[in-house]
């Protein structure tokens, strides 16, 4: 049973091939084809980034974790325990602090929009799972649907051959009852 994504997009999708959008044609000409449609999204995003786009992934992913977070508040406590307690007279930044607040000030203002671009790429491989998701769903569906027309194929076929199995036996029974009736009739 030739199928083409003509017929598969009138039957399944109720839609003309006109209608159908890149993705739609894409998958139906995968089920025409028989052949997979999933792939690993991370190998395709991970092929097309720049050393930049690690780099700020790497300060995105360190940045944002309990273990930057710790270190960095007993950064904070040893900064201003060293200056307040031990040097006490020497500190080189005593209270209130100038000198910690400009360098917190500088690692804010540089950190910040390295991870809003981290998590711009995130968002962008976000779409692309889920327009990959959408693609590997559809086909999924599509096949499903094709297994139920199958399925109801065989079972149309079994009917049928049980209906002429039926009309088959119940000529034979008629055959039969004729001569039951005709050996008792003299």
């Amino acid at each position: 049973m030739n199928k083409t994504v003509e017929d598969l997009a009138n039957r399944w999708l109720k839609q003309t091939p006109d209608a159908l959008s890149k993705l739609e044609s894409r998958v139906l000409q995968s089920a025409v084809d028989r052949t997979t449609i999933a792939k690993d999204t991370n190998k395709a995003v991970a092929f097309h980034q720049t050393y930049g786009d690690r780099v700020a992934d790497t300060i995105a992913r360190i940045g944002g974790s309990w273990s930057f977070i710790l270190t960095f508040i007993a950064f904070l406590i040893l900064w201003t325990f060293g200056n307040v307690w031990l040097l006490s007279r020497s500190a080189f930044d005593p209270y209130p602090f100038i000198f910690l607040n400009l360098v917190l000030s500088m690692i804010a203002a540089l950190q910040a929009p390295v991870i809003m671009m981290s998590q711009n790429r995130q968002t962008e491989r976000d779409r692309i799972d889920a327009a990959h998701d959408y693609e590997v769903n559809l086909k999924a569906e599509i096949e499903i649907m094709a297994l139920h027309e199958k399925l109801d194929e065989l079972r149309h076929s079994e009917i049928i051959g049980m209906r002429d199995e039926i009309v088959r036996l119940a000529e034979q029974v008629r055959r039969i009852d004729e001569k039951l009736s005709a050996r008792q009739s003299p």
